[in-house]
């Protein structure tokens, strides 16, 4: 699994200029499966995710999780996070999962984090989707669980 996490005063993203989900502050999780990625690993992601100390304490320092200030989830598929550019300008999206896995293994972080979380939102499994957000800090994390 890849993940980009992106610390957000508020995140949205929208589909046919309709809004399908959003946050205030919180996580925006972009995700993307890769075809050796099992519901194991996805339970393990969304821990990492949940006990993230990325969010401010009264020191200033990064050592709170998205649980300890109840922020909320936006979880995103997204499988260019699997491009590789090494072959030229042109990238290559071999590396993510075929589209039904990756549905599967999206629909199963979805499923994992709202057991897990009381605040997740999600985009739209291979829609067109724009995402909107202001990134807070600006703090950006890439997460590989392989």
């Amino acid at each position: 699994m890849i993940a980009l996490v992106q610390r957000v005063t508020r995140a949205q993203v929208e589909v046919a200029g309709r809004t399908v989900g959003a946050i205030g502050p919180g996580l925006l999780v972009l995700v993307c499966a890769e075809p050796a990625d099992t519901p194991a690993l996805v339970a393990k992601l969304v821990d990492k995710l949940l006990k993230l100390r990325i969010f401010s304490d009264e020191a200033g320092k990064m050592n709170r999780s998205v649980q300890d200030v109840a922020g909320g989830l936006l979880i995103v598929s997204q499988f260019t996070l699997a491009a590789d550019t090494s072959g030229g300008n042109r990238p290559s999206f071999t590396g993510a999962a075929p589209a039904a896995l990756g549905r599967a293994l999206y629909e199963e972080t979805l499923r994992v984090a709202r057991e897990r979380h009381p605040v997740v939102e999600a985009g739209e499994f291979g829609a067109d989707m724009q995402v909107s957000l202001v990134n807070d800090g600006p703090v950006t994390i890439p997460i590989t669980l392989r």
